[in-house]
Formats: C-alpha cells, structure tokens, sequence
C-alpha cells in the first residue's frame, strides 16, 4: 500500500512534536515488535555463520577487553608488552609503554563484563560484539519508519523491513558482523550509534540523544563525528520559525557531543602528551615508513582506496580456485549493488540531499586514510556511511521492482559467501594476500 493514502498526519507544534492518538501508539507499538524481531533475526543469522572458534574463547584480536582490563587496573597503557597471541597485531609504543590505539568506547561497554570475568582473555569479546550486531539494522528500520511516518519516505514497512535486511545481509556488515576482532568489533558498535543517531536527528527530534550518539560515535569510529550535517539541517528545517527553539536544540545537541571530545582529548593528552593523537603514529607496523613521509591522512592515499572502492573485482584465472579476492577487498558496487538506487534518485526532497551530504561527509576521511581497510572480503570502511545510503535509497521515491530485488538477492549471495569464508580455515585458496599492500589489481 502507499503511503500516500495514509490519513492526514497532524501538524507539528512550535517544537516539532505531533500530538499523539491512540492509532499512532499502536503503531509504534507494531514497529518495536517489528525491530525486535529484526534484531532477533538477524542475531541469529549472524550466530549460525560465526566461525566456532568465536563461542570457544576470546578472539586473538581482543584489544578492547584489553584496554578495559588496564583502566580497571589503574592504567592507560597495557602494564607490559600485549599478550603473545595477539602477535604485536596494531598496538601503539610510546617508550617503553604499550597501548591500545584504538578509540575507546567499546572498551568502556566491555568493561563490566572484563570486571565480572576477572580479566580479559576470560571475556569471550566476539559474543559480546555478536550480541551488538543485531542491533544497527534493528534500529535502521525504525528511522525508515520515521521517515514514512513524517510522508518524507513512501516506502511501505514491508519495504523498510526488506531495506533493512539488505543491509544486515546485503552488505559487507554482514562478513563484518561475524568476525569479533578488534576492528570489525569497533564497526558493529559504530553502525548502532549511526543508526541511533540517524533515528534521533530526524526532524531534530532528540537533539540530546543525537548528540551522544555522534560524540559516542567519534569515540568508536572516528569519521562517524563527521555526521553531523543531517542533524543540522533537520534542526534547521523544524526550527526556522522559532529561532528560539532552534538555539535549544543545538545547545542540547552540541553538550554531551562535547562532552565525549572533551573526555576523549583527555584521555589522549593522558597517554600520548597530545590531545589529537589516538596512537596511530606510535604504531609498531610494516608501513609505518609510509605514515611518517605522507601522515595518517593524505592526498597521496585517495587514488588507491578509490581504486579499491569502485575497481576491486574478483581474480580469475588462478591455480586451486575458481576465483580469488584480494584482501584489499571488493569494489563497493560488487557487494551492495543496489547502492545504485541510492545514486539514481527519482526524487530528490531536502532530506535526501541532507544525507547524501552525511554520507559523504564520513566517507572523506577514509578515503584519505593511509590504510584502504584491508585485510577485508569488502569495503569495510562503508559501514561508517552505510546506514545514511540506505536512508537515501528509501527517501529516492524510485520503485523496488524485481531489477532491485534480484540486486539484492545476489548482494546477500555474495556476502554470505564472504561471512561464511572470510579468515575461516580451509577457505584461504579463495583470497589473495600480499602482505607489502602494494598489489591492488590482478597482476598481468
């Protein structure tokens, strides 16, 4: 059914809120069944296709449990060289001092878990992250509601639930989802604070909440403090007439998004003497010769990772296999063709331009990153902007017909094929690892 044919929503008071009936309760009531169901859904979608290693023990990568196990310590470095089985793997020097170098806050919600246990190889953090995954395209579904609601979207909730599965299933956060470590980990967090805040920044109808979302999200995959356009513009739309309820929305928006920086730049100053400096620098890596000539972030960095995002494609003609990926990953269309429909727009309403402006504003920062993702079976950096995509593709008023599903069927293919393979033993013949970084394409 249309959208269109709903009844007259009724009109938004001087700060945004609509009265309530007794039909919009139930409403609301039948979307969180929906969500949860989401959630329960693809949780165990996201359960079968775990390797068996992730419920026998911690994953060799546990640096957040890691990091946890020293604050509760008294510390901000590790106390000693990381454990052995973590093979050195990403971990900042400072003299004689380790520490983890990645943005903290999955460390702080590991935390508890690392104090009940009594120490972090006890916490078997690729469970924890596993019960987090369900949680992004759960709350994805209830923004795509939100927009059909306000009529800014005419997709109906069958289509904003088939939506949502294509990106729990139809895109790389799926292969993401499985694998527990410390960086797929960080992105299972980040994609539930993207769609949080997507959920909260429409209509700026909870600035509070939007702006812990993002800070928290800064705090969790740095390019996410980049979204900050979406939030901006809903507040700018709802609130032009009342500049009064405009500054409060801001200010409730802005504090606890300073409030996260302002902790996290402490934190930083505390280990590193610089309040900028994560530890990326003081990384103990093969390229490290690389970020010291060109930095973290650079021009120099943009042509290969778009080359990784638009021209990765599968290698033919190898020995063992009838195809192998290089562990740069696969091209952004490959995975997820049907971003098409969010490029191909057949309508264009301000929120659409909202997001697209979002989404490009996380994706610049890692495409000038010295790191494309790798090792990875897909982009794994668009989980940062995935969430906002999906929102254009509902809001671009073009039809799903069976050229989109049929997409999205061989998305979820093709993504199954990288969960159930990816760094799984038995499977290596399938993807290409060169260990310099240099080889991006297929050699001649």
């Amino acid at each position: 059914m249309d959208r269109s044919a709903t009844p007259e929503i009724p009109a938004a008071d001087a700060a945004g809120r609509r009265p309530e009936s007794s039909g919009d309760a139930r409403r609301a009531s039948r979307r969180a069944r929906v969500a949860l169901a989401l959630y329960a859904l693809v949780t165990l979608v996201y359960a079968v296709s775990s390797s068996r290693e992730l419920f026998a023990a911690h994953t060799p990568y546990n640096h957040h449990a890691l990091l946890a196990e020293a604050w509760l310590h008294g510390r901000l470095d590790l106390g000693g060289p990381p454990p052995a089985y973590a093979g050195g793997n990403d971990f900042a020097v400072l003299g004689d001092r380790y520490y983890v170098s990645f943005p903290p806050f999955p460390a702080v919600l590991i935390a508890p878990l690392v104090q009940l246990a009594g120490g972090a190889e006890r916490v078997r953090d690729g469970q924890f992250s596993l019960a987090f995954a369900g949680v992004g395209p759960a709350v994805l579904f209830l923004a795509l509601e939100k927009l059909s609601a306000s009529r800014r979207s005419r997709r109906t909730q069958a289509e904003n639930v088939a939506l949502s599965l294509l990106f729990a299933l139809g895109s790389v956060y799926w292969f993401s989802a499985v694998q527990g470590t410390v960086w797929f980990a960080a992105h299972v967090v980040g994609v539930a604070l993207a769609c949080i805040y997507l959920y909260c920044a429409l209509d700026a109808a909870h600035p509070l909440a939007a702006g812990l979302a993002l800070g928290l999200g800064f705090a969790t995959r740095t390019p996410l403090g980049f979204a900050l356009p979406l939030f901006l513009c809903e507040a700018l739309r709802v609130g032009r007439s009342d500049p009064r309820a405009l500054a409060r929305r801001l200010a409730l928006f802005a504090a606890p998004a300073a409030l996260v920086l302002a902790v996290l730049l402490w934190h930083n100053h505390a280990r590193f003497g610089d309040a900028a400096e994560f530890g990326h620098r003081y990384l103990h890596i093969a390229w490290r010769a690389r970020i010291e000539k060109w930095g973290l972030f650079s021009y120099h960095y943009l042509p290969r990772n778009l080359a990784v995002v638009l021209t990765s494609l599968p290698y033919t003609h190898v020995q063992g296999a009838p195809f192998q990926i290089n562990a740069h990953g696969l091209a952004l269309w490959v995975t997820t063709p049907i971003y098409a429909w969010a490029l191909w727009p057949r309508r264009t309403p301000p929120v659409f331009w909202a997001l697209a402006a979002t989404a490009s504003a996380v994706a610049l920062p890692s495409l000038f990153y010295q790191n494309t993702g790798w090792i990875q079976f897909g982009y794994r950096f668009s989980n940062d902007f995935a969430p906002f995509l999906f929102a254009m593709i509902a809001v671009s008023g073009r039809r799903f017909g069976v050229p989109f599903y049929a997409l999205g069927a061989a998305a979820i293919a093709v993504n199954g094929f990288g969960a159930l393979t990816f760094q799984r033993a038995g499977f290596e013949r399938f993807y290409f690892l060169e260990r310099t970084q240099r080889v991006l394409h297929q050699p001649d």
